[in-house]
């Protein structure tokens, strides 16, 4: 958990992302993303210059035999109110629109809900799990499936709303994340989503391993490139 605490504030100090008094709402899939990043910033509260609170909100996206038991104890261990957000935005997906690519639905409909169950309870910011392999998988998704170099940004701003999102892990990395689940027996929920691990960013995250199998610090130089925007060599058409 010390390089993942040191890898949050690096991005916090470098993009400032949390200031005082924010009342910052964690989205909390379940996954061991989202709750290695709540836990941080739990942790980050105690060594933070600046004061802020925090709230940990799960959308229950209508899945059968969803158990979120396990993240309502680790929530209340760690002293963070917990909401659980009803939706039924798997009935919509998968049995009304039946889509063959949900990927890109769902993830809307569930950031609309996070967004407003957040502005429900006061939070301006909204925080989210994603670490140093999902800003480079998803830079990989768009040069080969959108030809155009793209990636999601540290802080967004989203005017239409009044919120900011941050993402605190960007500069994680994702075997780290792993190791703090079992060290600290994080509560893992198990993704039901029928889509799960048969997606165009499992392609993309299969292929990079490869690559690092030849190139093992190729994730930091990947990173390191987007990091370097005074050095970039692009044609101008």
């Amino acid at each position: 958990m010390k390089r993942i605490l040191g890898c949050l504030r690096r991005a916090v100090e470098d993009f400032n992302m949390i200031n005082e008094g924010d009342r910052i709402a964690v989205g909390v899939s379940g996954g061991k993303d989202s709750l290695v990043l709540l836990k941080a910033l739990r942790l980050y509260q105690y060594m933070s210059p600046v004061k802020y609170e925090l709230e940990a909100i799960t959308l229950d996206m209508g899945f059968e035999d969803a158990d979120w038991s396990g993240v309502k104890d680790f929530c209340q261990d760690l002293g963070v109110p917990y909401t659980i957000k009803k939706t039924q935005i798997s009935t919509i997906v998968f049995d009304i629109k039946k889509e063959k690519n949900p990927c890109s639905l769902c993830a809307n409909l569930r950031r609309g809900a996070l967004h407003n169950q957040a502005l429900e309870l006061g939070c301006k910011k909204v925080a989210l799990g994603h670490h140093r392999e999902d800003v480079i998988e998803t830079l990989f998704l768009s040069m080969f499936y959108e030809s155009r170099l793209n990636t999601f940004s540290p802080v967004t701003y989203l005017d239409r709303k009044d919120i900011t999102l941050i993402r605190p892990l960007i500069y994680a990395p994702e075997p780290e994340i792993k190791k703090a689940v079992q060290v600290h027996n994080i509560p893992v929920v198990f993704n039901p989503c029928p889509a799960n691990g048969e997606t165009k960013r499992q392609y993309i995250k299969n292929l990079l391993q490869d690559i690092s199998g030849d190139i093992p610090n190729v994730q930091e130089q990947i990173l390191g490139a987007l990091k370097k925007t005074h050095v970039r060599n692009l044609w101008n058409v």
